[in-house]
């Protein structure tokens, strides 16, 4: 007998005979009371039996198993096992869609009772099962769908609030009122065309994920008056300058207002993606030049030593390379703010604003307008400039400069005296 059964494991769907199951169904080894739960051929009433065998992994199969009877599906919804519920609500969610018609009508309504068990089961993940699975469902009871959407957990709430086609404004704002799960406000700032009420609210949170979530959605619909609270509150948070920056929708005041607080990095990526005038251009960059002015560090002073070394190595032409080299790996700051503003013909105080500026770009072109080599400006923007490794710019071919003179140019135009 156990041959027989074990040499059909491969195909599901070979029948066996119905008092060879119940045979099977009270054999002393579990490995073939599992086989037996797996075949999709056996008799509802031989599953239904096989609902309180003592083996967990019998109990799975049964669960698993699309031809295992609503009764028996009822009485795994509270099996003390984890993962027998967690493979019932994967299969009743596979179902769902299946359950139409007057003749299976019954028989969803039973399982809409499972769902509902499932949906309040103890395991947060028994729940986000459930939730991930029906997100995108239209079968699903909406009351279930809104049970998922105000979990308490995160990892249940945030599918269903994030993708549910069932969920409208008006239950989007229930469950932000009653209270939604820490972590999971993102997820509805991430759904697609979400209106000016729903994004009022978001932004009412102040929870800084989920106003990011909400700049970043470029469906989001965003009331002016709510954008400028959102400005508000983003000029003290450095998390928000980015997707301030990148919002496809922002007025010229907007713009002007974001300009006056974020770094020049961002400022440029402001310029860049919308078509803007050449008056509205210089006049965000005069913004930017005006705060480096009055954020300048001015407590290292500039060594009369160090400059009147440099400008006797620039008289001689000795101020090249291999001197900035040296520089650089001695850490002679003032020399080397005094030498690349003799090679640059730029300000000493400007040469020192872009090295403080932490801009990989921005230090790249100063390097470029000196005549350094590209391998020497990856040292400057790490060893002197200390920009982060996120915004460091590498040589293009290992040696090269990867920008073109014209926007090496432009990058320094913000600095320009």
């Amino acid at each position: 007998m156990l041959k027989k059964i074990f040499s059909r494991r491969k195909n599901t769907l070979t029948e066996i005979s119905y008092e060879e199951s119940k045979e099977l169904a009270r054999d002393k080894n579990p490995k073939v009371r599992a086989e037996l739960a797996s075949n999709a051929s056996i008799k509802p009433e031989v599953l239904y039996y096989l609902t309180e065998d003592d083996a967990p992994e019998v109990r799975r199969n049964v669960a698993r198993n699309a031809n295992t009877p609503v009764q028996a599906n009822t009485i795994l919804a509270k099996d003390d096992d984890n993962e027998v519920r967690s493979e019932l609500a994967r299969k009743i969610c596979k179902i769902l869609p299946d359950l139409s018609g007057e003749e299976a009508q019954s028989v969803r309504e039973q399982t809409i009772e499972i769902l509902e068990v499932l949906a309040t089961d103890q395991l947060p993940s028994v729940r986000a099962i459930l939730s991930e699975s029906l997100k995108d469902s239209l079968d699903a009871p909406k009351h279930v769908v809104m049970a998922l959407a105000k979990d308490v957990d995160q990892i249940v709430a945030s599918p269903v609030l994030e993708y549910s086609p069932l969920l409208t404004e008006a239950d989007l704002l229930e469950v932000i009122a009653s209270g939604v799960a820490a972590g999971a406000l993102p997820a509805i700032a991430r759904r697609p065309n979400i209106g000016e009420d729903v994004s009022d609210a978001v932004a009412a949170s102040l929870e800084i994920p989920a106003v990011a979530a909400l700049l970043a959605n470029p469906s989001a619909q965003v009331r002016e008056d709510t954008l400028d609270q959102i400005i508000n509150q983003a000029e003290t948070v450095e998390e928000l300058h980015e997707p301030m920056v990148m919002r496809v929708d922002l007025s010229i005041r907007a713009m002007r207002r974001i300009a006056g607080f974020v770094a020049s990095s961002l400022v440029e990526k402001l310029v860049e993606r919308n078509d803007l005038s050449p008056e509205i251009e210089k006049e965000l960059k005069k913004s930017v030049k005006g705060r480096i002015a009055e954020t300048e560090d001015f407590s290292e002073p500039q060594e009369d030593e160090a400059l009147k070394r440099a400008e006797k190595l620039w008289a001689s032409g000795r101020l090249d390379e291999q001197t900035l080299a040296e520089a650089v790996a001695e850490k002679e700051l003032s020399f080397i703010h005094n030498g690349l503003a003799l090679m640059t013909g730029m300000d000493v105080s400007t040469v020192r604003r872009i090295l403080n500026s932490r801009n990989g770009k921005v230090v790249t072109s100063l390097c470029w307008r000196a005549k350094l080599s590209m391998r020497l400006a990856i040292r400057i923007q790490t060893e002197i400039a200390h920009v982060k490794n996120k915004d460091l710019v590498n040589a293009k071919d290992g040696v090269e400069y990867p920008f073109d003179e014209k926007e090496m140019d432009w990058q320094l135009s913000f600095y320009a005296d």
